[in-house]
């Protein structure tokens, strides 16, 4: 077996922008050497070129970083392996440096016959991209629009209680329309995947209104107060991660939920990511913001000195609502105006301090490391351009090892310009935009 890597490079007089509008579309027939071309779903594609049919998938889309990388299902004989990369980015001279790239695992003779027909393809396509972005490119998409989504709020009794907001139609199954007022083309209730919603440390369920009037036009959703925090109560013991993953399985039995996307932000990204590592097989996909590993892969003196650090004002006698306005100053983006820091300063007011602490306890305790090779969903991460807890090169990294690790990877990873950590409420619309768009190819197959 021998490997050959194919790098090939252009430019583009037009903007970056302009170029990855056409190359980001993963379906479309843009390139000349290719005949025809369909998506057998979405992502992934089938192509013929000189008569021959090929199958590739994508694995890796960036909008943020104009990054996109597929593999090879069919169609090359005698391949046993082929991870193409697609980079597109500001030239120093101007315009957009195009890079495509390729490893490829073949017998000897045939690896360096595969590796010429790639260089190939690769010169034609970054010229075809060149000659498309400079004569217009593709029109950008349109906006995400929020239209007016009715909201409930659940409790579901026992030890905790747990306190929601959901979609009205996501109350439970007693609410659940009779199938004869149900349109025949309407998939049933219990068919349709759980969108949940779980906060920061420093949050509440109130922090995803606006996600939630977008997921609940494509499907059903609900924001979730962790324990002890709004509406929920503490368990009879410090919680524990297993606890939040517990508290997840009654909030999918209540509602009749056989499937679920999970949508998490810094603590509850690393609750999601931790519950999808346990029961990989109940998600659809998984949305992880402003973190994903938490204080998992931190020794024990820097968990230890974290959880310190944060409980000293507790030990002074001060309640997260005396402190907020300080860790506001931390998490907000330069651009989070008046409104939004005092909504982000509210949230966190009004939690308890018994709350906080069993929070923090709680995530400087992991019970394990991450392992993504368990990650069989789709994954989408975001972070804020300006999060100075996550920061991009430290999510982007792990969006990477996601790739790496996962045995079919579907990742996605886009920075949210201008917003801090909390992105989902400094920038709601570019965060709902791809919200949107990654829950309607769960839901609906789009592209």
């Amino acid at each position: 077996m021998a490997r050959e890597e194919v790098i090939c490079r252009g430019h583009a007089a037009a903007p970056p922008e302009a170029v990855w509008a056409i190359a980001r579309r993963f379906s479309d027939p843009w390139h000349p050497m290719v005949e025809t071309m369909a998506a057998e779903d979405a992502v992934t594609r089938v192509f013929t070129v000189a008569g021959e049919t090929y199958r590739e998938r994508l694995t890796y889309l960036s909008d943020s970083d104009h990054v996109l990388a597929y593999r090879h299902l069919s169609g090359i004989a005698a391949c046993r392996g082929y991870e193409a990369r697609l980079t597109v980015s500001a030239a120093t001279e101007g315009g957009a440096a195009l890079t495509w790239r390729a490893r490829i695992d073949a017998a000897p003779a045939r690896a360096a016959e595969i590796a010429a027909g790639t260089r190939e393809v690769f010169d034609t396509g970054l010229a075809a991209l060149a000659r498309l972005a400079e004569a217009g490119g593709a029109p950008a998409g349109a906006p995400v629009v929020a239209d007016a989504v009715p909201l409930e709020e659940v409790t579901l009794e026992g030890v905790p209680r747990l306190a929601l907001t959901v979609t009205a139609e996501s109350r439970g199954p007693e609410s659940a329309r009779a199938e004869s007022e149900r349109p025949e083309s309407e998939e049933p209730d219990s068919e349709r995947p759980l969108c949940l919603f779980l906060h920061g440390i420093g949050g509440g369920r109130s922090n995803w209104r606006a996600q939630l009037a977008v997921a609940g036009r494509i499907t059903r959703a609900a924001a979730l107060d962790l324990r002890g925090y709004g509406g929920s109560s503490l368990g009879m013991a410090p919680s524990t991660v297993d606890d939040y993953c517990a508290d997840i399985l009654h909030v999918c039995d209540h509602f009749g939920a056989r499937r679920l996307v999970l949508c998490g932000l810094s603590y509850g990204a690393w609750i999601a990511a931790s519950f999808a590592q346990r029961h990989p097989e109940m998600l659809d996909g998984l949305i992880l913001a402003g973190g994903c590993t938490g204080m998992s892969e931190a020794g024990a003196e820097e968990r230890e000195s974290f959880r310190i650090s944060r409980e000293v004002p507790l030990e002074a006698g001060q309640t997260p609502a005396d402190f907020a306005p300080a860790v506001v100053e931390v998490i907000a983006g330069p651009k989070a105006g008046p409104a939004t820091r005092e909504a982000l300063r509210a949230s966190m007011a009004e939690i308890p301090a018994a709350t906080y602490r069993d929070a923090l306890t709680c995530f400087t305790t992991p019970l394990e490391r991450l392992d993504f090779s368990r990650f069989t969903m789709p994954v989408l991460l975001m972070t804020g351009a300006h999060d100075r807890l996550a920061p991009p090169s430290e999510i982007r990294a792990v969006a990477e090892r996601i790739h790496d690790a996962a045995p079919m990877p579907d990742v996605r990873f886009n920075v949210i310009a201008g917003a801090g950590h909390v992105c989902n409420v400094e920038a709601p619309e570019a965060f709902n935009a791809h919200l949107a768009a990654f829950l309607s190819r769960l839901c609906h197959g789009q592209a």
